[in-house]
């Protein structure tokens, strides 16, 4: 399909859109807020300039309003030019004011959990208490046997460490008796500014990982298609209400690939380009070892992301048709919008900030408060 799919899709994302404003209106009962998710994924500029020209991107965020950036933690891939998470957090904390700012995730079983612990409660008082953070067991599996560690444990060193460092960020002396690390009367010097710590995070695939997140009182996002998304935030909510009592409802993120123009026409040709390249780095690693990534974001074209309610290209009024109609169909409360990726140049990325921010958020947060 070489036409803008959002032709096809135009008249009924219209008719989408006020429904979905309606629906806002008549009662989510909550704030809707923004955030950046990042792959931090390589384009052909020296790694110098390429870092530069990503935190001026994310000082607009922070001029613009959004709630946080969010960084996924890569290594031995071009997909991820964070594999240090935390050095390039630490930048953004110098260029930013107002932009909260955290990891999609640190993958535990690549860190010391005593060093990442540390890392964290430095990052937490050099911001001001603008971190956020998530964990996990590392999404590669390529990634984690390269750095010689067990792929069929991940899960449950993860686990481990996670309990650990929960621990830790309320402890004055640190003991642990565990699987994978074990610790004897450890002072702990450092604690985070943010009490008891940075708010958490969890990447939710399924039903059941969202409930485990409710369990453990964390905030959720996800990445999946519409109609799985809508039975992940469902029961989120659900696991919420009965075990969290008065406790207010956290953020249960949508992310999606976003890119804004002055036309449907200019931001699909903006679009496809860049994703050719982004896709060219999410499978590199795969490739490599002859598989193929586990996921619907594999799919070759931009137009096929559309398709499968997973990203949008279009003008301001195309790109809110489309996410009014999600944030009304899933019912989630944080729209977290994958704005650098491939090869978008500065100039592409920091006009399709402009426009959203300008057009897109407003009418979105109006709708939802009212």
């Amino acid at each position: 399909m070489r036409g803008h799919p959002a032709r096809v899709l135009r008249q009924r994302l219209a008719v989408a859109y006020d429904t979905a404003e309606q629906g806002i209106l008549d009662g989510a009962g909550m704030n809707l807020e923004f955030g950046v998710f990042d792959h931090l994924d390589r384009n052909d500029l020296p790694l110098r300039e390429y870092y530069e020209q990503r935190l001026k991107v994310i000082e607009a965020f922070d001029r613009s309003g959004f709630y946080a950036y969010h960084v996924a933690e890569h290594h031995f891939t071009p997909l991820g030019m964070a594999p240090s998470p935390s050095v390039f957090l630490s930048a953004i904390g110098q260029r930013t004011t107002r932009l909260r700012f955290g990891t999609f995730v640190y993958a535990l079983p690549l860190h010391h959990p005593l060093r990442v612990l540390e890392e964290i409660c430095m990052l937490d008082h050099m911001s001001g208490g603008r971190l956020e953070i998530g964990f996990g067991r590392g999404s590669v599996p390529f990634e984690i046997s390269y750095y010689g560690q067990s792929v069929g444990e991940r899960q449950q060193i993860y686990s481990e460490r996670l309990e650990l460092i929960l621990k830790a960020f309320t402890a004055k002396t640190l003991n642990w008796n565990g699987r994978y690390d074990r610790f004897e009367n450890v002072p702990m010097e450092l604690a985070p500014f943010q009490k008891p710590h940075p708010p958490l995070w969890y990447g939710a695939h399924s039903p059941d990982s969202a409930e485990r997140a409710a369990r453990k009182g964390l905030n959720m996002v996800t990445n999946d298609i519409p109609t799985n998304a809508r039975e992940i935030v469902a029961r989120f909510r659900k696991i919420w209400h009965e075990v969290q009592n008065s406790a207010v409802m956290p953020k249960m993120g949508l992310v999606r690939f976003i890119v804004v123009a002055d036309t449907d026409a200019k931001a699909i040709t903006v679009a496809r380009r860049a994703y050719i390249r982004w896709r060219s780095s999410f499978t590199y690693l795969s490739e490599m070892n002859g598989a193929m990534p586990d996921s619907p974001l594999r799919v070759e074209s931009f137009d096929e992301l559309i398709t499968q309610g997973q990203a949008i290209a279009g003008s301001p009024e195309t790109v809110r048709a489309f996410l009014a109609a999600q944030i009304d169909d899933t019912k989630a409360n944080y729209m977290v919008g994958q704005f650098c990726f491939g090869d978008l140049e500065l100039d592409e990325m920091l006009f399709s900030v402009e426009l959203f921010a300008a057009h897109v958020m407003p009418a979105l947060q109006i709708a939802f408060k009212n």
